[in-house]
């Protein structure tokens, strides 16, 4: 039996941490936390992202993410703590949960996405406002 996207989306949802946007802003902030933005790019050049996240389009995720890949990106360190974020919270709740699987211990996602970054009055930049 095949399930659907909006099934996977939920019960990823509750089997990782699902963040609101004041506790990403106070994890980035304060704790240091790495932000990635797993929009595609022209998701982020047309509507703008959250300030200092680093584009991690969510194709590439596993292979950036896994130390063991020969595409590994140095930003991405399952040693510290991992906020992902995407448009509306789906592809970063599925993008946490497989961080989980490689090995990653302290990795969040942000719930309501960049949709609910800006709902919630919080800082942007690029996009249509800049």
């Amino acid at each position: 039996m095949s399930e659907t996207t909006a099934a996977m989306v939920a019960g990823a949802k509750q089997r990782v941490e699902n963040l609101t946007p004041a506790q990403v802003a106070a994890e980035v902030e304060k704790n240091g936390a790495v932000l990635f933005d797993l929009r595609e790019p022209e998701e982020q050049a047309q509507n703008g992202g959250i300030p200092g996240a680093i584009g991690a389009p969510r194709g590439m995720l596993e292979f950036w993410a896994d130390p063991a890949s020969p595409y590994h990106r140095a930003e991405f360190d399952p040693g510290k703590r991992t906020i992902l974020y995407c448009a509306s919270g789906g592809r970063s709740a599925l993008g946490a949960e497989t961080l989980q699987q490689l090995g990653y211990t302290n990795v969040a996602h942000l719930d309501g996405g960049f949709r609910g970054w800006k709902e919630a009055g919080r800082p942007v930049e690029g996009g249509p406002q800049s």
